[in-house]
């Protein structure tokens, strides 16, 4: 059947080749263009479940709170009066769209913006600081990473809005939409995540704004005691894949000058472990990727055989990481540390002292990790 096929195809490309071309030009500009136009489609089918992604999230809004949306519409003359008048007075409108703190692509706007603890609770909000923000749809032709970021920043931006905003008793808002639509707010978290993981694995500096924007709308997110449960319940294994990627970022980095950007990462690690629900997966996870590299560091270290220089100095951020979330959880909670780590904590104290013993003469810093971080592993379990 497949010789058949074939067959078939090359007497249709003969016969339909166009004149002044072989058959073999033909066969090769046929093999050129068909896949150029699957990937046209596939780009397309992408941008428009974007699309369709963005309107899901004005309706969940729309849901949680109809007067939040309502206030948006209104606002939306008001907004484009505004921008017209950027022609007329470019100097004062500048300065009021800088204020409003929701162009995530300006330097100073982003500097002036607050996180939603930060809301006035008051009943009369400034609308040009607040509705501003409104999402435009997606531009079917020019999407891109940068956009579905920005997307995914602004929609948690007005959830976390929303939510100062009910607990002022500004507006009211009915969080348990969120339970009933669990696809929208893991595909705008799983946006996001993606985003920063493609950002982090290529950083460029100064950072771009809405990278950083994206950094702190996540942390408020999960810190956020309304909101955390329901996002971590619905996306904790995506946060917990973030995390391993972040880490895994922190070890493979081998260019010259990549400690500034590995800096930048650790500390959206330590941001993370902030919650006490990731706090414990972050915990076991950067107990493994310790304890092994130990492991083989000794094994290498005993047969004289080479190692990793470049994950030698990139397991110096992973024990800082490691020993700030520990010594955090040991002076801000009464909670006992052997209750976090489980396994990988068992795991880590076998054989340590023996592992720093072989270690200390050839790898004194890297030992010297290695019993803080034991050090505070067991003060924690005598708790």
């Amino acid at each position: 059947y497949l010789k058949i096929s074939k067959l078939a195809l090359a007497f249709a490309i003969i016969h339909s080749k166009p004149p002044g071309k072989s058959a073999k030009e033909y066969a090769e500009y046929l093999a050129k263009t068909v896949p150029e136009q699957d990937f046209g489609w596939k780009w397309k089918a992408e941008v428009l479940e974007a699309e369709v992604l963005r309107l899901r999230q004005e309706l969940l809004l729309n849901r949680i709170s109809p007067r939040f949306c309502l206030e948006n519409r209104k606002q939306d003359a008001s907004a484009e009066t505004l921008l017209g008048q950027e022609s007329i007075n470019p100097t004062s409108c500048s300065s009021q769209l800088e204020d409003s703190g929701c162009d995530v692509c300006n330097d100073s706007a982003f500097d002036s913006l607050v996180i939603a603890s930060d809301f006035h609770q008051s009943e009369h909000i400034n609308t040009s600081k607040h509705w501003l923000e409104r999402v435009p749809p997606l531009d079917l032709y020019h999407t891109s990473k940068e956009q579905s970021v920005t997307a995914a920043v602004h929609f948690l931006q007005r959830l976390l809005e929303i939510r100062k905003l009910s607990e002022g008793e500004v507006l009211q808002a009915d969080f348990s939409e969120l339970e009933n639509d669990s696809f929208t707010i893991c595909n705008s978290v799983s946006q996001l995540l993606d985003g920063l993981t493609v950002f982090y694995n290529s950083p460029k500096f100064p950072p771009p704004s809405f990278l950083t924007e994206g950094v702190r709308v996540l942390i408020s997110l999960i810190t956020d005691t309304k909101l955390s449960n329901h996002v971590l319940k619905k996306c904790f294994k995506k946060m917990e894949e973030f995390q391993k990627n972040l880490i895994q970022i922190i070890l493979r980095n081998k260019s010259v000058n990549r400690f500034q950007a590995l800096h930048s990462v650790s500390e959206t690690l330590g941001l993370l472990g902030r919650n006490n629900i990731l706090r414990n997966s972050l915990i076991s996870l950067l107990l493994s990727e310790v304890r092994q590299f130990a492991e083989q560091l000794l094994q290498a270290h005993q047969v004289q055989s080479l190692y990793d220089i470049n994950q030698y100095e990139n397991i110096s951020f992973l024990c800082m990481i490691l020993e700030q979330l520990l010594q955090n959880e040991t002076e801000e909670s009464n909670i006992s540390i052997s209750d976090y780590g489980g396994e990988e904590k068992i795991k880590f104290l076998k054989n340590l002292d023996q592992i720093i013993l072989h270690l200390s003469d050839e790898f004194p810093l890297f030992s010297l990790y290695l019993w803080r971080v034991s050090v505070l592993l067991n003060s924690g379990q005598m708790q």
